[in-house]
């Protein structure tokens, strides 16, 4: 099979695309065939060792596939040669062939295409989780999303307004924006030409928001705490433009709470309800509550070029790898 291979850490420009053997499935394993991968920022920083899981090298990287299972390992039940799967793995993704858990393995649910499906329990688990569950939305707040033209800000966006909330929209160009606006935003700041807390300030009348969304960090987060109202939530997700310095009086005066939202860990606390949102979030597809779109595909050989533009802020929505 061909597959991107990861044989020392670095950037995405060191990654090759190798002829490897077959792998085969073991006891409780599947065997797929791969047609979409899905491409995030752990990802990217897997492939540097930045992130909080360590691969052992040599590796390929891509922690979520979709697509039609080849064969079955021992004692695999509930599957067939043939069926249409997405299931997510460590490793592996971004190749001909992946090796996947049947336990960490379902079904394509109805209304998901290969494409559509993986990466949906990052983007839209983490919103839901960090919206519903950490961040206690309530209908009629206000929502500032940072990255909003990314996937997860994307999925910030429909989560928010599915819970009731007055969206604001941030992010770094007009083709980002315009697909918050198409996503259900209800108000816009572009931070390239704007400033972030005095915008956010007018929009909310002086009061701020109610609830910040940071995926990006850096020199956004202290800007868009400033700009949290009274007793508000500022919501840490992740860190695309850097690890922000915060300064810890700013909690104190603002009455307001920093909450971590780490859904990777949540769900290896917890499994079962890590499954239950899974079958969540597919529910909310199938009705159409949630609309998964992609913004851009890559061929397996693209793979590099994929985790620079997402470790660079130039992809817009979701990004997968077709093998």
């Amino acid at each position: 099979m061909r597959a991107v291979v990861c044989r020392e850490f670095g950037p995405p420009e060191g990654l090759q695309i190798e002829d490897l053997a077959d792998p085969k499935p073991g006891p409780g394993e599947l065997l797929v065939e791969v047609r979409a991968a899905a491409v995030t920022f752990p990802d990217a920083l897997i492939v540097q060792d930045q992130y909080q899981f360590k691969a052992s090298l040599p590796f390929v990287p891509g922690g979520e596939a979709s697509g039609i299972v080849r064969s079955l390992g021992e004692g695999v039940d509930g599957f067939e040669p043939g069926d249409a799967v997405c299931g997510g793995m460590q490793t592996g993704g971004f190749a001909e062939l992946a090796v996947v858990r049947s336990d960490a393995c379902r079904k394509l649910p109805a209304g998901l295409d290969f494409e559509s499906a993986p990466g949906l329990l990052y983007s839209y688990g983490t919103a839901l989780y960090g919206l519903r569950d950490r961040g206690q939305t309530k209908p009629g707040e206000t929502l500032l999303v940072l990255g909003a033209g990314g996937a997860l800000g994307i999925a910030a966006i429909e989560t928010g307004k599915l819970l009731g909330a007055r969206v604001i929209a941030a992010a770094s160009t007009p083709e980002k924006l315009e697909l918050a606006r198409a996503s259900g935003a209800d108000e816009f700041i572009d931070y390239s030409k704007e400033d972030l807390k005095e915008r956010t300030k007018e929009l909310t009348r002086g009061r701020g928001a109610d609830l910040v969304f940071d995926a990006v960090g850096g020199a956004y987060s202290e800007a868009a705490l400033r700009a949290t109202a009274w007793e508000g939530r500022f919501l840490v997700i992740g860190f695309t433009a850097g690890i922000a310095q915060i300064p810890l009086n700013l909690p104190l005066l603002k009455g307001c709470q920093i909450v971590g939202v780490f859904l990777g860990a949540q769900h290896g606390r917890d499994p079962e309800w890590g499954e239950a949102m899974r079958r969540e979030i597919d529910d909310l597809c199938a009705e159409g509550k949630l609309n998964p779109g992609i913004g851009g595909t890559y061929s397996l050989d693209r793979a590099p070029e994929a985790l620079r533009d997402l470790l660079d802020r130039r992809a817009v929505g979701r990004l997968v790898v077709t093998p």
